[in-house]
């Protein structure tokens, strides 16, 4: 079964997609409207772009919160510290002040925000495995399974893996 939050219903088809479920489309005769003027706006077409990105975010990192989270802590992270040491180098080198430039309080920004980004991923991974496991649920499908039927010991190789 597939549960839809909110205005998901536009995006069934990626959902079902994204969970294995095979689906066929069925085409349908759109005709022009006759009254009135259409209410999708701007403010609807943003909720759904959000949507999108969650759907997004829900097929791909759901279970695996860490990859999404730690790779924008990384990068911020990363840069805040290479903007760090650039200024450092330019001080030792140059001679060029550190303190009154605001090149300091963004890099100091970059490294705490990696920090929380990184966090939020470990929380994050935490809390997708409690969830998992205290529901006893699987984070992936099984479409169906195969049963093998055990040789004959006397038709094994001998020389095989055992």
């Amino acid at each position: 079964s597939v549960k839809l939050y909110g205005e998901m219903h536009r995006f069934i088809p990626a959902i079902a997609s994204g969970m294995g479920i095979d689906f066929t489309e069925v085409k349908v005769n759109h005709r022009p409207r006759r009254f009135g003027t259409s209410k999708y706006g701007i403010s609807r077409t943003i909720r759904v772009i959000l949507d999108l990105l969650t759907v997004k975010f829900l097929l791909s990192y759901a279970t695996r919160p860490i990859q999404v989270f730690g790779f924008m802590g990384v990068v911020s992270g990363g840069l805040g510290f290479l903007i760090a040491l650039i200024m450092t180098l330019q001080r030792q080198f140059f001679g060029m002040p550190m303190a009154d430039r605001p090149l300091l309080f963004l890099a100091i920004l970059l490294i705490f925000i990696g920090f929380q980004f990184v966090s939020l991923g470990l929380i994050a991974e935490l809390q997708a495995r409690t969830y998992h496991e205290s529901q006893n649920k699987a984070v992936y499908y099984v479409r169906g399974v195969y049963r093998v039927e055990e040789a004959n010991p006397s038709d094994k190789d001998i020389n095989g893996p055992q």
